[in-house]
C-alpha cells in the first residue's frame, strides 16, 4: 500500500523536524535517506519554499520523492532579490526585464495550465502585477496588452 505526504520545505534544507519527520516517523522508513534525497532535488530552489511529496510503499519501505515548483512569486522575487512583495496596492518593489520575465515563464513551464509560451508569460505578467513589479519600467498590465498585440512575438516565438 503506498501513502503520500505532502509538505512545503525549504529548498535544499529539510530537515527531520516537523512537517516531514513526525508524518514520516510512523511508515518505518530511513528518515535521513528522505532528507538527503529531496535536499539533493531542491538544492537549486535555496531560500524558498518548494512543494515536496514523499510517496512511500509501507509494504516494501521503498520511497520515491517528487518535487514541485515554487510559486510564480518565489520565483519572481529571487530573480529581483527581494525578500518581499507589495504590501499596498501600487508599491512598487522592483523592475525586471521581459528577458527574466520569459525565464520565469519557462520555468514554471512543466506546471502551468497555458498552452504556450505567450499565455505563459501573461500568467508571469499577471503575478507580477500583484506582487508590484514593474517590467522594462511598465506597469506589468502595459506588457500583457503588447504581448497580447504580438509586439514581443519575436522573442516569445
Amino acid at each position: 500500500m503506498k501513502m503520500t505526504i505532502q509538505a512545503m520545505v525549504e529548498g535544499g534544507k529539510a530537515s527531520a523536524g516537523p512537517p516531514l519527520g513526525p508524518a514520516l516517523g510512523p511508515l518505518g522508513i530511513n528518515i535521513g535517506q528522505v532528507i538527503a534525497a529531496i535536499n539533493e532535488q531542491t538544492k537549486g530552489y535555496v531560500g524558498m519554499s518548494v512543494p515536496v511529496k514523499v510517496i512511500v510503499d509501507k509494504d516494501t519501505k521503498k520511497f520515491e520523492v517528487e518535487v514541485g515548483s515554487p510559486p510564480v512569486s518565489a520565483l519572481l522575487k529571487k530573480e529581483l532579490k527581494v525578500e518581499k512583495g507589495a504590501k499596498v496596492k501600487g508599491e512598487i518593489v522592483g523592475n525586471l526585464s521581459l528577458e527574466q520575465v520569459i525565464k520565469v515563464a519557462k520555468m514554471k513551464a512543466g506546471n502551468s495550465l497555458a498552452r504556450t509560451l505567450k499565455a505563459n508569460v501573461n500568467e508571469v505578467l499577471g503575478t507580477c502585477v500583484s506582487v508590484g513589479i514593474t517590467v522594462e519600467g511598465k506597469d506589468a498590465r502595459e506588457t500583457i496588452k503588447e504581448v497580447n498585440a504580438g509586439k514581443h512575438d519575436g522573442v516569445l516565438a
